[in-house]
């Protein structure tokens, strides 16, 4: 299910875009970001998976999801927080005068490479070997949490499929237990402590 789920979470995420009104892509969106760029950055796990899959890795470096979320992040690569920012500004301002179009189009790609693609082990940032199907639920992840990021800052209800949600609190949870976290979160999903501000498994 999990190229089905991605599907699921890319269609979600261009349904959300071509309802954002054309006064709010300037609005605050995440942080440094504004929505135009915040929907950039998000495009970009849809960008990732079409470049990628123009790479062969000659190993698999990363055996799941929840490792790729433990050995790809900016502290562990050195990457510039600065530098993540501007690449999604990047990314929003390439979605041009119809950002929704250009989203609906994004996804039509995407999803025809993945289609065509089986289960190949492509090279991710660092130079990582992965499988696809490790990969996807990644971005999987990312198109959901963002896409709540997006609705938040417009305005506009979003509710996310179910196979997409539960695909995203997996890899969640499990890259909480990875980190150390497990038991923290399974007591706040049980009402028993709240999670410090501002926690973060990713």
């Amino acid at each position: 299910m999990t190229t089905a789920t991605f599907g699921s979470a890319a269609e979600s995420f261009a349904a959300l875009v071509r309802e954002i009104p054309p006064d709010a892509w300037g609005q605050p969106g995440l942080g440094a970001w504004d929505v135009r760029s915040l929907v950039g950055h998000t495009s970009r796990s849809l960008i990732t998976v079409r470049d990628y899959l123009q790479t062969t890795a000659e190993r698999v470096d990363i055996a799941t999801p929840e490792e790729y979320y433990v050995r790809v992040t900016a502290s562990a690569l050195g990457i510039d927080a600065a530098a993540v920012e501007e690449r999604g500004r990047q990314a929003g301002r390439e979605l041009g005068d119809d950002p929704a179009a250009a989203v609906d189009a994004l996804v039509s790609e995407v999803m025809s490479a993945v289609a065509a693609a089986d289960d190949p082990v492509i090279t991710v940032i660092g130079g990582l070997g992965v499988r696809l199907h490790t990969y996807l639920p990644t971005r999987t992840f990312e198109l959901a949490v963002h896409g709540m990021d997006i609705a938040k800052a417009t305005g506009i209800p979003f509710q996310l499929p179910a196979e997409v949600l539960t695909e995203a609190l997996d890899v969640a949870t499990r890259t909480a237990v990875l980190t150390g976290h497990g038991a923290s979160v399974l007591l706040a999903l049980t009402g028993r402590e709240a999670l410090p501000p501002g926690f973060s498994m990713v």
